[in-house]
């Protein structure tokens, strides 16, 4: 699989696989990273990159993982990655 379909792989799973890996400690920092840099790869976007960045600084205490699992199971997709 190639980095750029990460976040293809990831949207194909099931809801409690997503979720799963979203709440993990560190497991969803490095989900996280994997499926903003696939989307950043593809789309090259401003609020794209903002979001890579945003979770490689914020990402690791646990912020954004908590803002991302909340914001996935209401919105389908992880915050500035869609």
């Amino acid at each position: 699989m190639k980095i750029t379909e990460f976040d293809k792989w990831f949207n194909q799973q099931t809801t409690l696989v997503k979720a799963l890996l979203l709440i993990i400690p560190f497991v969803n920092w490095v989900v996280e990273i994997l499926v903003r840099v696939s989307v950043v790869l593809r789309t090259k976007e401003t609020n794209h990159v903002i979001g890579l960045i945003l979770a490689i600084v914020f990402g690791g205490p646990w912020i954004l993982g908590v803002l991302d699992f909340l914001y996935y199971n209401t919105k389908g997709h992880l915050f500035l990655a869609d």
